[in-house]
Order: structure tokens, then C-alpha cells, then sequence
């Protein structure tokens, strides 16, 4: 027997850290089972209550039940109540029957009160604690105009959020549970007549495959539902607006909800749909079509300003204007470092920057953004480690990054960056060239829950370009987008177009 069939033996052996399942007993669960297995947890309260001919016991974990509601709702009305409604007059929408152990233990961690009584009848009323904050405006999406509310950690707030923006039966929802210790709440939506059914079918087989032991945020949820694993782009769009969400779903997408979290997953998206926001539907459709187009460009200043000059500085100065060549001379004349080196260091500290000032206290952030950014640009110029030009090229595109409306996109294309930049230092314009190439195949090779990401370009749909890179009158958008195949193409009752 050698080493490895050992360990791989070995391994089947060892003990699981995973506490077993346990087994129901049958016929419902009795107050010393509860007690039993819910031992060693402090806030777990068991209570008796006498009343008239008979004794009533209560089970509940005091940090996830309303107190209030226990007292008001379940306490005083058997203890009021008379011996045949002893029981009966609970308020509550929700009381459930318990017949087994496991419904037991699920429904007293979802925040339900356990009703035990003397006839051998157990029921569970939930009175969970809906601890939480208000509806706040949203801070990673804020417009001048249009709606200021936003998603909250709460599933149900969010989801009237949404369902009073689509008044309507055909918003449907799918309940789903994952984390095989966090037990998460997923809420799947979409728009049934509009949504491909295609769509609904792989979200859900998606969803339901997901087996992991915690689930805490939409974040986690999207990593096991993209198809590109490896890939800097972002395959799921992550947004706290209400009305972006209805949207989307009139649109034919499909949207999730996750317990704990402000934000919701939307799917599939495309390239396009990331330089979207929604000030841009509440500005004349010139002026939105001018601000959208402007994020393109200012997407690839901030991918290809820095990597040009490093080309142009290291392998093909001969390209730059005689004036500028002069300024340019002048301005490395007294730099140790080659361009690369010079613009590497140089992003690599806008980087630091910007990192700390996320993780101060908001008060202290500005402060440090901008007297540090002044300082140390000015300092690294007295100091002769960098020079003018290459300080205002970094400015102009850490500027232009900001643009980018969808965050995760924006840290994409930080990485995106430093690879060109390399490229550029190795093979200047032709390792740009060749950077573009395969930026353009991976694209291409790209999908969203099994979707085309360059659609409508890639495959191309014509009549999908009236919101695309510009966005014509709403009165011209009278079909959802082609290349999301929806059963209802048309967004108006006459369908004459």
C-alpha cells in the first residue's frame, strides 16, 4: 500500500465536523426534545402559562421573536381566554401544525414561537423579529431625479418595493433555501407572458444546484450562478433600486432577492447594459444618449491613456509631434525610471489611494483622497520620480473610471489596465493591438446565464440599438429587447408599429 491510497483512505475515515441530521421521532415533538436539542444556547426560553383546566408551554429563542408581539398576541390571549378557546383566539396570519422534530427546529430558527399543548397538539406562530433600518435613498446609485428609495437587508420590504411598482398576478416568485447552515431566503422573479421560459428554466436549476454551507450576500449567490468563472467582467448586474428592478423584468429578465442584503441580482445582462443608469430615462433622450456615449469613451480613456503613452514613450517616439516630443523630453529629463516603471508605481499608488479612503471613516475619506493625491503627486515631481505629463495621464484616467456607473465593471477595468500596460512596455502599439484583440474574443466567448454578453452586436439585433450605446424617445422603444426572446415583444396594447 503506498502513501496516497493511505491518505485517500484515511480521509474516509476521518470523523465529518458536520453535526448528523436528526432523526424525527414519531407523532410531534415533546418540550424535552426542543430542550434537548437546542441545549447550550442561552437565549432559548421555555415558558409555562397556567390557564383555566390546563397548562400551555412556550419555546422560542428570544433574540429572533418579537417580544411585543409574543406578549400581546399569544401571552394575554390564553391566559384570558376560556377553557374550550384556550388556544384559539392566538393572532397570528401565520400558525402552522407541527408534526415532526425537523419542522420543529426549522420553524423555531425563522423566528416562530413553539405552542405546546396538554392534548399533545404542538403548533408554531411565527412572531419573528423584523429588526432592521428604513427605507433609505440609494448611496451606490443616487440621481437628482426620479425615486430615492432603495432596497433594504429585509426580503419582504424590498419585495413590496417592487411589487407596488408591478401591481399586477403575472409578477411571479419563486422561494428558494440555500446554505446548508445559513438556510438563506432566494426570492426568484420574473414576469410570466414576457420572460422566455427558457430564462425561468435555468435560473432555477442554477439556483437549486447551489450547495455551499453560508450564504450572507447577493455577491455569493452570483458566484455560483455565472457561467465564466475566470472572467474580469461582471455577468450579473447588482442593483438596490426598486425601479431598476421592475425594469428589468419588464424588460423579460429575471431578478433575485436575497435575505440580508440591499442589493438584487438581475440576469442575463450584456457589455452594454453596464454603462446604463437610470438618470439617463429621466433626461431628454439627447441629453441621455450624450452622457451614455460619453461613459464608452471615458472607458477606454481609462483603459488605453496610460498604456499609449508608455508605447509611445519606450518604442515609438518618433510618432509624437515634434512640440509635444520637446515637452515630453523635458519633462523625463530628470526621471531615473523608464515609462513603465514610472506609470506602474504611479497607478499602483492611485490604487492605495483610493483603497484607503474606502476604508476611512467617511468624514476622514475626502480629506485623504485629496491632500494625499495632491501631495504625493507633488512630491513625486520635486523628487524626480515622476514626471508632469504622466501625473495629469493618470489623473485623466482615474477620472474618466469614474464614470463607469456600474462598480464592478469600474474594478475590471483596473486589471484590464495593468494588462496593457505590460503589453505596451513589451510590444508597444502592436501589444495594445493585441490586447484589444483578445479583449474583443473574450467578450465574444462571454455569456449571461447562458446568453450572448456583446448581444444586440454580437449577434446583432437592429431595433435593440434604439437603448443601447444612445437611447432614442421612449415613444420609439415600443418592443423589449430581441435578444432576450420574450414571449410578448411588444410594450404597447396596439401593436402596430
Amino acid at each position: 500500500m503506498n502513501w496516497i491510497t493511505f491518505w485517500k483512505m484515511a480521509r474516509k475515515l476521518k470523523p465529518s465536523s458536520r453535526p448528523a441530521p436528526m432523526a424525527d421521532a414519531g407523532g410531534p415533538p415533546t418540550p424535552k426534545q426542543i430542550q434537548d436539542l437546542f441545549r447550550d444556547i442561552h437565549d432559548a426560553q421555555i415558558h409555562e402559562l397556567l390557564a383555566e383546566k390546563q397548562t400551555v408551554k412556550l419555546f422560542y429563542i428570544h433574540s429572533l421573536v418579537d417580544e411585543t408581539q409574543l406578549q400581546s398576541d399569544i401571552v394575554l390571549p390564553i391566559l384570558h381566554g376560556s377553557a374550550a378557546q384556550t388556544g384559539r383566539n392566538i393572532i397570528s396570519d401565520e400558525i402552522v401544525q407541527v408534526d415532526t422534530l425537523s419542522k420543529a427546529e426549522q420553524l423555531i430558527l425563522e423566528g416562530s414561537v413553539l405552542v405546546f399543548f396538554e392534548n399533545d397538539h404542538v403548533y408554531a406562530v411565527k412572531k419573528r423579529n423584523t429588526l432592521g433600518r428604513s427605507i433609505n435613498t440609494s448611496e451606490q446609485e443616487a440621481i437628482v431625479y426620479g425615486p430615492k428609495d432603495s432596497l433594504s437587508e429585509q426580503l419582504d420590504n424590498s419585495l413590496t418595493l417592487i411589487r407596488r411598482r408591478l401591481p399586477v398576478p403575472n409578477l411571479k416568485s419563486k422561494k428558494f433555501i440555500i446554505g446548508s447552515f445559513s438556510k438563506t431566503s432566494v426570492i426568484l422573479l420574473y414576469m410570466e407572458g414576457i420572460v422566455n421560459p427558457e430564462l425561468v428554466r435555468i435560473a432555477e436549476s442554477k439556483t437549486k444546484e447551489i450547495d455551499f454551507d453560508g450564504i450572507f450576500d447577493a455577491a455569493h449567490v452570483s458566484a455560483f450562478l455565472e457561467d465564466h468563472i475566470f472572467s474580469v467582467f461582471p455577468q450579473f448586474q447588482q442593483t438596490d433600486r426598486p425601479d431598476a428592478l421592475a425594469s428589468a423584468l419588464l424588460s423579460g429578465k429575471v431578478v433575485w432577492l436575497v435575505d440580508n442584503t440591499p442589493f438584487a441580482i438581475v440576469a442575463p445582462i450584456t457589455f452594454f447594459d453596464l454603462f446604463q443608469s437610470p438618470e439617463d430615462y429621466i433626461h431628454r433622450w439627447m441629453v441621455g444618449s450624450f452622457l451614455r456615449g460619453l461613459r464608452f469613451v471615458a472607458f477606454a480613456i481609462a483603459l488605453f491613456l496610460t498604456p499609449v503613452y508608455v508605447a509611445l514613450s519606450v518604442h515609438h517616439y518618433q510618432m509624437i509631434p515634434l512640440a509635444m516630443l520637446f515637452v515630453l523630453m523635458e519633462s523625463r529629463s530628470q526621471i531615473p525610471f523608464t515609462p513603465f516603471w514610472e506609470a506602474l508605481f504611479m497607478l499602483l499608488t492611485l490604487e492605495i489611494l483610493k483603497e484607503a479612503s474606502l476604508r476611512m471613516p467617511s468624514k476622514a475619506s475626502q480629506t485623504l483622497g485629496i491632500v494625499g493625491g495632491i501631495v504625493i503627486g507633488e512630491a513625486s515631481v520635486d523628487a524626480g520620480i515622476a514626471s508632469n505629463v504622466l501625473i495629469i495621464i493618470i489623473a485623466i484616467s482615474a477620472v474618466a473610471s469614474f464614470l463607469i456607473p456600474n462598480y464592478l465593471m469600474t474594478n475590471a477595468s483596473k486589471l484590464i489596465q495593468f494588462a496593457l500596460l505590460i503589453l505596451a512596455a513589451w510590444l508597444g502599439m502592436w501589444g495594445i493591438g493585441l490586447g484589444l484583440i483578445w479583449l474583443c474574443i473574450h467578450l465574444q466567448g462571454l455569456t449571461s446565464l447562458r446568453q450572448p454578453y456583446l448581444a444586440p452586436l454580437s449577434p446583432f439585433f437592429g431595433r435593440d440599438w434604439k437603448d443601447t450605446v444612445i437611447r432614442l424617445p421612449m415613444t420609439s422603444m415600443k418592443t423589449r429587447p430581441a435578444h432576450l426572446k420574450p414571449l410578448d415583444r411588444f410594450r404597447i396594447l396596439k401593436r402596430k408599429i
